[in-house]
């Protein structure tokens, strides 16, 4: 059946488009709605005739939208049937051979990536920022901290949270994971200690690695952390850095309580440890609670990670650190180790997004919680022994086998067309293979399908009835 979009619902979208001229501002708004996806590939748009009305506009308006959206690309006329929506290169997307390696992997359902497509708004903002630009090429493109704008407007969103920060605290990075190999380049090298949850988000604890420190796994539980113990590994092993993700963590989805928060503080000032908090999924709460205090609030000496590609989109490529005015200056000099800058363009676009992120991230979190409700009740219908705890924000589930044997269902799903994340690849050291990380950030239809693929090929390998186990070699994580 051909979707198909009323008149009514476009001029709700497109809203007070530019009309200098008219044709030009419809067209580049339907554009932009086509991109972001609001209005969806292969939708059949209302007749010249409809649309003219509910717009109050010349027919000849919406004929030359129509042909200028034809002429790049977003629309396709069909005889005797209308105009559909598409993109100028078509419904297939573009797959990365590092992490799409193998035959097949194109036509899978791939769950192995928490991340999630672009949500609506994240085109319109890099086409306003594209306008934005030119005012910044004069000059040689290098922002070694982050654009001005940009780190004011980081600044003023950990105000709104009841962390007071000055603007020169904030430091644009490309990426979480770049802040994450900052600090570690920072503030650990060869023989210092540096503790991290386990499970945990397996590139941060890489990053750390690479810096040279010694890992020291402190356990999360599927019931979340037990902070005493947590406490005991601080005065056991004094660690330099406490790589922590208190809100809706990696990937067990917990979130610490602001009473937990001030207690696991208390330890780390003990021990004089640097805590370095990775707010990725902060802003993804789910339902409507009001969220805890940043862990910086409890323990001031704290370094804060915060990512655009979480909220926003993985492919903006940009986080942040948020640091102590004493830490700043030997953090810009370790990132000039690694890189000089993010790009500006990017800035500009995460500017945007910030400067109006309501409009994108309700939006975005009402998607996200529906997903995740379809991915718990095909669950709970085709895999009633699995167990997992019910995350209210983030991104993924933590499901808990009934047995051993996450590796062979990641290898046995993969034969039914779906890519999933064993436990041991979060593991710091070893073990968790009665796990299995499965994120919400797919439709829900394919996520029903998946999990329908997913319980054939546990009771394979319940049954021992699959072929030999293959190999998980050439799989790359990246969120």
């Amino acid at each position: 059946m051909t979707a198909a979009i009323s008149s009514q619902r476009v001029a709700t979208l497109v809203g007070d488009f530019d009309r200098s001229p008219a044709y030009a501002g419809l067209a580049e708004s339907l554009r932009l709605l086509i991109g972001d996806g609001r209005i969806a590939l292969g939708t059949r748009l209302p007749s010249e005739r409809e649309l003219t009305g509910a717009l109050a506009v010349s027919r000849t308006t919406v004929t030359r939208a129509y042909a200028a959206l034809r002429e790049v690309g977003y629309a396709e006329a069909r005889v005797g049937a209308g105009t559909f929506t598409r993109v100028p290169s078509g419904r297939t997307r573009a797959l990365d051979r590092t992490l799409f390696p193998r035959p097949g992997d194109a036509a899978a359902i791939d769950l192995s990536c928490a991340a999630t497509s672009a949500p609506a708004g994240v085109g319109a903002a890099y086409a306003a920022a594209a306008a934005e630009l030119p005012a910044y090429l004069s000059g040689p493109g290098y922002y070694v901290a982050g654009v001005p704008e940009l780190q004011q407007a980081i600044a003023e969103t950990y105000d709104e949270r009841g962390l007071p920060t000055d603007p020169d605290q904030i430091l644009v990075t490309p990426g979480a994971l770049s802040a994450a190999s900052i600090v570690a380049q920072a503030f650990t090298g060869p023989g210092d200690r540096a503790l991290v949850e386990s499970p945990c988000y397996p590139n941060a604890v890489a990053a750390i690695r690479h810096s040279g420190a010694r890992v020291v796994p402190s356990p999360v539980d599927p019931s979340g952390w037990d902070l005493d113990a947590t406490g005991a590994v601080l005065r056991q092993t004094s660690p330099r850095l406490a790589y922590l993700i208190p809100d809706f963590q990696n990937p067990t989805g917990h979130l610490m309580s602001d009473e937990q928060r001030s207690t696991l503080a208390r330890h780390l000032a003990r021990t004089h440890t640097i805590a370095v908090v990775d707010e990725a999924h902060q802003a993804l709460s789910l339902e409507g609670q009001e969220m805890p205090l940043p862990l910086a609030h409890h323990a001031p000496g704290a370094i804060t990670i915060g990512s655009a590609s979480k909220t926003f989109w993985g492919g903006l490529r940009l986080g942040w650190l948020r640091a102590p005015h004493e830490h700043v200056e030997r953090l810009i000099e370790a990132r000039l180790g690694l890189d000089l800058g993010s790009p500006v363009l990017e800035q500009l676009v995460l500017g945007r997004l910030l400067a109006d992120r309501s409009a994108v991230v309700d939006e975005h979190r009402a998607q996200l919680r529906d997903q995740r409700d379809a991915l718990v009740a095909a669950l709970r219908r085709e895999l009633p022994e699995w167990s997992f705890h019910l995350p209210t924000g983030g991104l993924a589930l933590w499901c808990q086998l009934p047995r051993s044997g996450g590796t062979d269902l990641a290898v046995e799903a993969e034969r039914h067309g779906v890519i999933v994340a064993p436990g041991p690849v979060f593991a710091a050291e070893g073990g968790l293979d009665r796990f299995v990380r499965i994120p919400w950030t797919r439709p829900a239809d394919e996520l029903e399908e998946a999990v329908r693929r997913l319980a054939v090929a546990w009771e394979i390998v319940v049954s021992h009835a699959g072929s030999e186990p293959g190999s998980r070699r050439g799989r790359v994580m990246v969120a």
